[in-house]
């Protein structure tokens, strides 16, 4: 699903079984040898750790092979790979796939003057709402005259939302030969059920019966003709929108006319892409010509309406659409946000999709500045791509593996945040209130490539390690974020969650995640000038605002100090002792803890060591539920378990082993779907709660399952989750959320290029591979792999030292490992598998049989056979089972 302009690489992987770290790795770093890592062809055997499955296709030579995976364009003027279809009357769509040769034509013939009713025509409604300055702005109202008054930018808008039925009754003067009537609607949603009715004389008799419209214009053809002074339209059904299921009906005309098909073209860039559309047109026809350009993520909801605009959330200038106005000369016209002529004709720049409709057409209010016919010539139609530009070259962290969905899942995610790693600019940032100098101009990791464009700090939990682990060079983005957010820290020590509503919106939990993505931050990138920086700012946090949210038995509870009010990640409507939000104070007190021992703040860290203790404590014997096995959501309401708290719970130590097990086991039992684990085991929060995955809370859970010994489960949830997204429009990106079914969650509004969903890309390199940091900056590091059902993987970290490279096979009986070590850093081996059944050798050197010991860094820690100390230089382990 890759447009020709934005394929990748299609180099493959090398021949023959040598899974090694080649030389001339980079300065610092001592390159592994050639040495095979495998002797031989991997045994077929199921199962974790030692005796993976059957089959496997050979490792290539290390540092080959991923590059064929990356998504991102090859440079920043994308264009489109097919036209998708095309409308009306269009001549050579497919021309303007390729610039410079034959031209597409758009034609539409000038309309006749819309049929009038007579003068003194009347209309009234069953309801009609109230007036309001609109989506624009202006003053307007809805009253039923509206839909007969010939101005088709003025409706009537009922007063019952999604209460039917609605009516709206036309009075003649006098009787009127009629042989039907039209309908006009608008894209904020049409009625799609309703009958027409003709009065009689004595009695109201059916005319027609429209059912699953789905046409702003419908033409509405009377079973046969008729004589009267009144009409009633009844809507029973119409389409629910973002803007609310309404009843609108802009204008009835007398006679039933059918449209003109608007011409248009449809291209489809293949993914989804961010940045300015660019139109490059030849000439047009004298009279201004308008054309819209509507962007949808998926077909689902490509319509003559994009699936979402900013100025929606702002004002509405554009109806959903943005608008030019073709000069007669032609244009190279680049998408900008702003009015072309006064304020008409209105674009909203920047967006983010993959499908795009260009239609010659205008809005009725932008007349004359922009007209909806004529002719329009376009020569090509590209993206001036605004995001980081993920190329081969580009990436400073790479992975690999025997499975190719895993690889394709990874690099999936890898282009999701490449997407959301952009400029925070005024112009194209989140309405609503988002926009601030202090931001202005610097590089950023919004939510999602179409919205939010505002970066939450939530999100970081995931996108900032995906960053790390792929482009570490752009790790700007999250300080600017994290600094951003400290430097607006209210008096009373809460921190915002993103710059939206002027750093203002309340949530309970984001101040706690700006916590752990401060201590994320400075492990990855070693830091320390940021940590010192903005110390008093985690103290104020920790010790003022928090505190004065925790209730006697030392347990956060949403309510206390006025938060009833404030939200979560997902907005949920819970209250007292959530089990989500202790498990992350915990997790965010140790982080702190951490941050201060690297300063030199001790007792600050055993007070936060301390107080994380108490609080794992209390979730330990307040909201844990033995009936069922699992954590509870909340101490109070109905019972339900979630996906979050229980997850955390687990990845913190909250859990002991037999917790943590039954945890997962009921997850297992009451969340999984075809396309993940929904975030809640029943739906007493809200109606579809069991069936709804965001794989932001999934990411801990993922990780859970690894860190418990259950790879095999771990990499089933991904397979789910990712394969569901990875399969279904639109393709590779990651999405905000699915929900029943595995549709979009929130409709046309979900993103779909969500940096919150990368999680499988942590996951994968920190479980799977098994390596990640322990302390700043990579001074210490770990290699513990979970190999699940995976034959070989092999990855590179990028490190402020150079890059940590890693490379491991699998088998039944035999399991190596190459790790590659950069100069100023040490490191630890874990070897998967149970220690006494292995023997393990480091360099040809028997360093464990089984039993005991026999190099003084090789250690039993928890049943596994642990090296440590391991310095700069290339380190070969054979671990094979003695059983």
């Amino acid at each position: 699903m890759t447009s020709s302009s934005t394929s990748p690489s299609t180099e493959q992987p090398g021949p023959g079984r040598r899974a090694v770290l080649a030389a001339g790795v980079g300065a610092g770093a001592a390159a592994l040898t050639a040495t095979p890592l495998v002797a031989g062809p991997a045994a077929a055997a199921p199962g974790a750790g030692l005796g993976a499955a059957a089959a496997p296709e050979p490792a290539p030579r290390l540092g080959t092979g991923w590059q064929r995976y990356v998504q991102g364009p090859a440079s920043r003027t994308v264009r489109p790979g097919r036209v998708l279809d095309s409308a009306g009357d269009v001549g050579n769509p497919a021309a303007l796939l390729k610039p410079g040769g034959a031209r597409t034509t758009l034609r539409r013939p000038q309309p006749t003057p819309a049929p009038r009713w007579p003068d003194g025509t009347t209309a009234e409604a069953s309801s009609s709402h109230a007036g309001n300055n609109g989506n624009d702005g202006q003053p307007r109202t809805y009253e039923a005259a509206n839909a007969i008054d010939g101005h088709p930018d003025t409706f009537w808008n009922d007063d019952t939302l999604a209460a039917f039925p609605d009516t709206l009754t036309i009075t003649l003067p006098e009787a009127q030969a009629m042989s039907g009537i039209t309908v006009i609607s608008n894209s904020d949603g049409v009625p799609t059920d309703f009958t027409v009715d003709v009065w009689a004389g004595e009695a109201w008799e059916n005319a027609a019966t429209v059912a699953d419209n789905d046409v702003i214009q419908r033409a509405v053809t009377f079973s046969a003709p008729v004589s009267t002074s009144r009409v009633r339209i009844t809507v029973t059904g119409v389409q629910d929108t973002s803007k609310g299921a309404f009843t609108r009906i802009n204008e009835v005309w007398p006679e039933p006319v059918e449209p003109v098909v608007a011409p248009s073209v449809t291209v489809d860039f293949g993914k989804v892409v961010v940045g300015y559309p660019r139109i490059r047109f030849t000439s047009a026809s004298d009279n201004s010509p308008g054309v819209r350009l509507a962007f949808s993520e998926t077909r689902q909801f490509l319509t003559d309406r994009s699936d979402f605009t900013r100025s929606d959330q702002s004002g509405g200038a554009g109806g959903g659409c943005d608008q030019f106005a073709v000069p007669a000369q032609g244009a190279d016209w680049r998408d900008r946000k702003g009015f072309q002529a006064g304020d008409k004709v209105y674009a909203d720049g920047l967006h983010g999709f993959r499908y795009l409709r260009v239609t010659l057409d205008a809005l009725a209010s932008d007349a004359p500045a922009a007209q909806p016919w004529g002719t329009v010539e376009i020569d090509a139609v590209s993206l001036d791509f605004t995001a980081y530009l993920g190329t081969p070259a580009s990436y400073r962290g790479w992975f690999l593996c025997s499975d190719d969905d895993l690889n394709r899942y990874w690099y999936g995610a890898a282009y999701t945040n490449e997407l959301v790693t952009d400029t925070f600019r005024q112009d194209d940032v989140d309405p609503r209130g988002a926009w601030s100098a202090s931001l202005e101009g610097e590089l950023v990791l919004h939510d999602g490539a179409k919205r939010d464009r505002d970066p939450y700090v939530g999100d970081l939990a995931v996108s900032a390690p995906t960053l790390y682990l792929t482009h570490d060079d752009a790790a700007a983005a999250v300080r600017n974020v994290l600094a951003d957010l400290a430097e607006h820290q209210r008096a009373d020590g809460w921190i915002p969650p993103a710059s939206i509503a002027t750093y203002t919106l309340p949530l309970f939990d984001y101040p706690l995640w700006w916590v752990t993505c401060s201590w994320d931050y400075v492990l990855y990138t070693g830091d320390r000038t940021y940590a010192a920086r903005y110390y008093p700012q985690l103290l104020k946090v920790l010790d003022t605002w928090y505190p004065s949210v925790t209730d006697e038995a030392g347990l956060l509870s949403k309510g206390l100090n006025n938060t009833g009010g404030y939200g979560d990640y997902a907005f949920l409507s819970r209250t007292g002792r959530i089990t989500y939000y202790n498990a992350l104070y915990v997790q965010a007190l140790n982080d702190a803890a951490r941050l201060a021992r690297l300063l030199g703040h001790e007792a600050d860290a055993s007070r936060w060591t301390t107080r994380a203790g108490a609080v794992k404590d209390a979730i330990n014997s307040h909201l844990w539920d033995g009936a069922a096995g699992a954590y509870l959501d909340s101490g109070t309401g109905p019972a339900r378990h979630a996906q979050d708290g229980n997850a955390l719970a687990v990845t913190t130590g909250i859990a002991d082993a037999d917790r943590a097990a039954s945890a997962l086991a009921h997850l297992d039992g009451t969340t999984q779907r075809p396309y993940g684990n929904a975030f809640m085991d029943n739906d007493t929060i809200f109606d579809g709660a069991s069936q709804r995955v965001y794989a932001f809370t999934s990411y801990p859970e993922i990780v859970a399952r690894f860190t418990a010994g259950r790879a095999d489960s771990a990499l089933d949830q991904i397979r789910r989750t990712y394969g569901w997204m990875d399969r279904h429009d639109p393709g590779i990106t990651n999405w905000e959320g699915i929900g029943p079914g595995g549709s979009l969650y929130e409709d046309a509004y979900t993103s779909m290029a969500h940096g919150w969903s990368t999680g499988v890309l942590p996951a994968l390199t920190h479980q799977l591979l098994g390596a990640r940091p322990t302390t700043p900056g990579y001074a210490t590091w770990e290699v513990r792999p979970h190999p699940g059902d995976v034959t070989w993987a092999q990855g590179q970290l990028p490190t402020p030292h150079g890059p940590l490279r890693v490379a491991w096979e699998n088998s039944a009986t035999v399991f190596r490992l190459g790790v590659d070590v950069p100069k100023g850093t040490r490191g630890a081996v874990v070897v998967p598998g149970d220690s006494r059944r292995l023997s393990v050798r480091m360099g040809g050197r028997l360093v464990w049989d089984g039993r005991r010991a026999l190099d003084g860094r090789v250690a039993d820690v928890d049943g596994r056979v642990t090296v440590s100390q391991l310095p700069a230089g290339t380190h070969h382990f054979t671990a094979r089972r003695t059983d």
